[in-house]
Formats: C-alpha cells, structure tokens, sequence
C-alpha cells in the first residue's frame, strides 16, 4: 500500500495518525489486501452459496394476530390526547 493510498484513506476516515500509527495501519492493511488476494485465488466453481455455515433450520413462529392493545388504557396515563390520537408539540411551521 502506498503512502498517497494510506493519505487518502486517512482524510476519507478523518484520522490523524502518528508515523508510529501509519506504519502499523499501513502493515495491517497490506495483510488485509493479502488475505483477500488469497480468498480470491481460491477456486470455487460448483460451491453453493450458503445462508448459515452450520445448516441450521430458524425457527418461526405462527402468524397468528396478537391480542389487540386497549387503546383506552394506554393513553390513560397521559392527558394529552384527542381523539384517540397523542398530541406532541408542533415541531415544523
């Protein structure tokens, strides 16, 4: 990775690091680029893609409808309501 690569990736991030932490940033990606390289180089014609390594099955719930919320009762803590609706503070003009 080049320093012009690393200043660029550097004012993208906003980051300003020491030369200690460049050169250690600037290892840590060439190690990254490596190992893509490396995954890419890997042959997989004929592989499934696949969702979840382990093959695991998720476990749905029915749809069935829920109980329906008494209205009446979750705005009784609060006076600030007009028909049936929650009245908050205008915020736009």
């Amino acid at each position: 990775m080049s320093a012009i690569d690393l200043d660029h990736l550097l004012f993208l991030a906003a980051l300003d690091l020491s030369e200690t932490e460049r050169a250690l940033a600037a290892h840590d990606l060439e190690g990254i680029i490596r190992m893509i390289d490396q995954m890419q180089a890997i042959d997989t014609e004929g592989v499934l893609p696949m969702a979840n390594p382990l093959d695991a099955r998720q476990r749905l719930r029915e749809d069935t409808a829920d109980p329906t919320i008494d209205r009446d009762l979750m705005q009784s803590t609060t006076s600030s309501v007009n028909d049936g609706y929650y009245v908050v503070p205008r915020v736009l003009e």
